[in-house]
């Protein structure tokens, strides 16, 4: 059996061999499997799904790093691909946060991968620097901007981006919202906030009961927003969003800036921290204040 030392210094390669033997000869070493960061990430949400509250984030990164990696065999990711990731990335455009999220996620699935025997090596993504993210500025749009984002949205988009605008919601709380959670004589709803592990109860606009009005009429799921097409629920519509913005001429903009929007319009109308804090679903009131 032929493993190769990863190295072409000599001295680096023989105490490759040493080790190897010793290994060998305690009976601890066993040939690593040869497996793509695709292959493997099927692997890794199977574990997510039954230990990770955010498992769905998870499986919406995945379609970014597969789309970078997927082919790649789990050794071959090196720094230089994920520095060029990270340049094409922000230019897509990503936020700094996001960016680093999906580096994380990498960098944890690697470790696992190294636990469970499928990885052997230096982690590729240890040593990566993460972006700065200036947590202390968020991108909002005008009400100018919102009215030419939307008019280049499709249907659908429209009515997702207004009801994300007029509740505050995370994208993927909106996603798995169920009719059975909703009360549309009193305009409320009731929605599980995956990120704290509560359900959270929400009084409803009137901008957005209508969305959720058009959407009662011709529902044909247990899900309040799915894919018309194929009656399932949808996984992410980030690029439906990033090309409404490319012909609106918009840049920087995600689906939590229209949670900044419903933050910061709130505060503009008086309404006090607090209040904020509890429509937003947030376990702290310093991360209202930010």
């Amino acid at each position: 059996m032929q493993v190769s030392a990863g190295t072409k210094n000599k001295c680096e390669a023989e105490k490759f061999l040493a080790l190897r033997m010793s290994e060998t000869a305690r009976g601890e070493y066993s040939k690593p499997v040869r497996i793509t960061l695709s292959e493997f990430g099927r692997q890794y949400m199977d574990y997510a799904k039954t230990n990770k509250r955010s498992w769905l984030r998870d499986e919406q990164i995945m379609v970014h790093l597969n789309a970078a990696f997927g082919p790649m065999l789990l050794p071959g990711i090196g720094a230089f691909p994920m520095e060029r990731y990270k340049i094409d990335r922000v230019k897509a455009p990503a936020s700094p946060a996001t960016v680093n999220r999906e580096i994380a996620i990498l960098k944890h699935k690697l470790n696992l991968a190294e636990q469970w025997g499928v990885f052997r090596g230096r982690n590729p993504v240890k040593g990566i620097r993460f972006l700065s993210e200036g947590n202390l500025q968020y991108r909002s749009l005008s009400d100018a901007e919102e009215a030419q984002l939307l008019r280049h949205c499709s249907p659908y988009l429209q009515d997702l981006v207004t009801f994300a605008i007029n509740t505050g919601l995370r994208f993927g709380d909106i996603l798995n919202m169920k009719w059975e959670g909703v009360d549309l004589e009193h305009q409320t709803i009731n929605v599980f906030v995956r990120k704290t592990r509560r359900f959270l109860d929400l009084p409803l606009n009137d901008a957005a009961a209508k969305v959720v009005r058009g959407w009662h009429g011709i529902r044909k799921s247990v899900y309040v927003f799915y894919n018309p097409e194929t009656g399932e629920q949808w996984k992410d519509l980030w690029l439906g969003l990033k090309k409404a913005c490319r012909k609106a001429e918009l840049s920087d903009i995600t689906w939590h800036t229209f949670r900044h929007m419903f933050a910061s319009r709130l505060t503009r109308a008086g309404a006090d921290l607090v209040s904020v804090k509890e429509l937003l679903g947030h376990s702290s009131i310093t991360v209202t204040m930010r």
